[in-house]
C-alpha cells in the first residue's frame, strides 16, 4: 500500500496559515509550563535562605534496593539541614506504598532517623501517589496549612503550584542535582506533567486514595511545644 504523504500549502496565505496554526498549538502546549513557571516565581527558596514553617514535606523519589534513592536522599538530607537549624518542627514523608515490596515512607524515616531527626517528629504518608495525592492528603488527612516542600529543582514549582491549590501555604526548596539521564528525564517529563497539574488545579479531583484524618502532625508538633 502506497502512503501518502501530507501536503504543505503550495500559496503563501496557505504557508503563512500554517505557521501561524503551528505556533498557536506550540503555545498552547506549552502554556501550562508557563503558569507553573509564573505562579510559583515568588515561592522558591534554596536550603540556606528557607524560611521557617511546622512542617517539611519531602516528596519520594524512588528507591534503589529499599534504600532512598539518590535524588531522594538529597531531598531528605535538606530536610535534615532544616530541623537541624531549627527551621521546621515535624518532616512530613509522603510516597508509595502501594504494595508489600515497595515502601518509599519507611525507607525515608529510616534514613532521616540515621541522620538525626528523631523518630517522633516524624510523619509518614504512604499514599502519596503523585503529587497532587500528596499535597491533598497534606491538607485533608493530616491538617497542614504551612509548609516548607523539599524536591529537586525540575519539580518543585509543580509540586508548589499543587499544594497551593490544595490549600496549603507552600515555599518550595528546590535541591541541586547531578545533570544525569536522570536529572534530563526528570525535566522533559515535567513539561508534560505540566498539563496534568493544570487541570487537577482547576478541577481538584479527589486522591486515588482519602482515608479518615490522621493526627500524626498535629501530634508530633504539640511534642515540641
Amino acid at each position: 500500500m502506497k502512503i501518502r504523504r501530507p501536503r504543505l500549502p503550495r500559496t503563501r496565505a496557505g504557508q503563512r496559515r500554517l505557521v501561524r496554526a503551528v505556533v498557536a498549538g506550540c503555545v498552547l502546549a506549552l502554556s501550562p509550563a508557563t503558569w507553573l513557571y509564573v505562579s510559583t516565581a515568588d515561592r522558591l527558596r534554596t536550603t540556606a535562605d528557607a524560611p521557617s514553617a511546622p512542617v517539611a514535606v519531602v516528596f519520594g523519589a524512588g528507591l534503589s534496593k529499599g534504600e532512598p534513592s539518590a535524588y531522594l536522599a538529597h531531598r531528605l538530607d535538606a530536610a535534615v539541614t532544616l530541623y537541624r537549624e531549627g527551621r521546621v518542627e515535624v518532616v512530613l514523608v509522603t510516597g508509595d506504598n502501594s504494595r508489600e515490596d515497595y515502601d518509599e515512607p519507611d525507607a525515608m524515616r529510616a534514613y532521616l532517623t540515621r541522620h538525626g531527626v528523631p523518630d517522633p517528629r516524624i510523619v509518614e504518608d504512604y499514599a502519596g501517589f503523585d503529587t497532587w495525592d500528596s499535597c491533598v492528603r497534606a491538607r485533608k488527612i493530616f491538617g497542614v496549612d504551612r509548609a516548607v516542600l523539599i524536591s529537586q529543582g525540575f519539580h518543585i514549582r509543580r509540586a508548589v503550584a499543587l499544594c497551593e491549590a490544595a490549600g496549603i501555604d507552600s515555599v518550595g526548596v528546590g535541591v541541586d542535582a547531578k545533570h544525569d539521564a536522570t536529572w534530563y528525564y526528570g525535566g522533559t517529563r515535567e513539561v508534560f506533567a505540566a498539563g496534568k497539574a493544570a487541570l487537577d488545579a482547576v478541577f481538584r479531583p479527589g486522591p486515588r486514595f482519602l482515608g479518615p484524618r490522621e493526627p500524626g502532625v498535629a501530634r508530633a508538633l504539640a511534642s515540641t511545644r
